[in-house]
């Protein structure tokens, strides 16, 4: 059968309780010190030489990351009223010295204000979208730095990029702004699914504690360049679960120019995807191996040929392209590279190696999907 305590009793006995514990006090009181002291403080001696590189790395770096919060109108609809609200927070860099930031897409996307904070400045500036690609979810920012020297981040390349090298990541997780955190690459040439839904190809695995927050801020080498943009984590609980990913910089430093030039990304598709420069490299090839080609696209229409997968595994080439207009191309970036400035319904000149032979294929260039 329950039982229940009275009230009154609960009363009570908190009292006591109370009562009872000051004889313990008393006591305490007797093996008490007036005069002591904070103990004496050690000395350490240098900071290893690891620790300093890192230290140095975040000091020179650290200037060069911005705070991004975003505004978005709310609708009430039972009080009849719109108002405006933090949407999001997210992080960014200096592109230059003119006032360009970059950011994730998905950071700034519905937005109606982008209030943007620098290291050492309490008030913000408001910032303007110049343009954005979400299909590898990139934006670029614009801000007026009044004349203040703006710190830019030294650029680096990820085409070299190995597996079990250091990385760092400054950004302001949970908004808490200039959050260094080290980690590694843990793994190169993986693939994500943009907010947009389609593939983002050759990004870079680490396991640096990467946060809601750090999107859009810069992941560094051991050099303190830019290697890749932080953009995205695997976890099921929406917190650092060891595997963050980010957009490489071969594909920032080539989309980014563009988005400041036209307002977007690259406008036209040659309707293909390559296998990635280090298995191409693997193999002792040079040029852009052919890997997929999308049905009735520009390179399907063209008659380029695909690499074929066996069931034992065994890959047999297709085409491999060599030269674009003339110009040699060795990676897929330099591919990339040639496209931008076209216009859909633009005919390239591809030379490619098929079964050993050197050929020349016309492709009409489509617009970007």
């Amino acid at each position: 059968m329950r039982r229940f305590i009275p009230y009154a009793f609960l009363s009570s006995l908190a009292v006591l309780v109370v009562i009872g514990a000051r004889p313990v006090d008393s006591a305490a009181a007797t093996v008490r010190d007036p005069i002591a002291q904070a103990q004496p403080i050690a000395s350490r001696g240098e900071l290893d030489a690891d620790e300093r590189a890192t230290v140095q790395l975040f000091k020179r770096s650290s200037p060069s990351v911005v705070h991004i919060r975003t505004t978005a109108l709310v609708r009430n609809f039972f009080a009849g009223s719109v108002t405006e609200q933090l949407a999001q927070e997210g992080s960014g860099f200096v592109w230059d010295a003119e006032g360009y930031l970059v950011t994730n897409f998905h950071v700034i996307r519905g937005a109606k204000r982008l209030l943007v904070y620098l290291e050492g400045r309490v008030d913000p500036l408001e910032a303007q979208v110049v343009g954005t690609d979400p299909s590898v979810d990139l934006a670029v920012l614009k801000i007026d730095p009044a004349g203040a020297a703006l710190p830019v981040l030294p650029v680096g390349t990820s085409v070299d990029l190995q597996v079990g090298q250091k990385v760092f990541a400054i950004g302001n997780p949970f908004g808490y702004d200039q959050t260094l955190t080290t980690g590694i690459i843990s793994a190169l040439e993986r693939e994500i699914t943009s907010v947009i839904g389609n593939p983002i190809r050759g990004v870079i695995q680490t396991d640096a504690a990467i946060n809601p927050g750090n999107s859009g801020g810069p992941l560094l080498d051991s050099s303190g360049r830019l290697i890749g943009i932080n953009t995205m984590i695997a976890s099921p609980s929406g917190a650092s679960a060891g595997i963050g990913f980010a957009v490489p910089v071969d594909t920032v430093n080539r989309v980014v120019p563009e988005i400041i030039r036209t307002g977007s990304g690259p406008a036209v598709s040659l309707g293909m995807s390559a296998a990635s420069d280090r298995w191409t490299r693997s193999r002792g090839l040079r040029g852009v191996v052919v890997a997929e080609v999308k049905p009735n696209g520009a390179a399907a229409r063209a008659g380029l040929r695909p690499a074929q997968v066996h069931e034992d595994g065994r890959v047999e080439l297709g085409d491999v392209i060599t030269a674009v207009n003339g110009k040699s191309v060795n990676s897929q970036n330099e591919l990339e590279l040639q496209l931008l400035g076209r216009a859909a319904g633009e005919t390239l000149k591809l030379t490619v190696m098929r079964d050993g032979e050197t050929r020349e294929v016309e492709v009409v260039l489509d617009a970007a999907p």
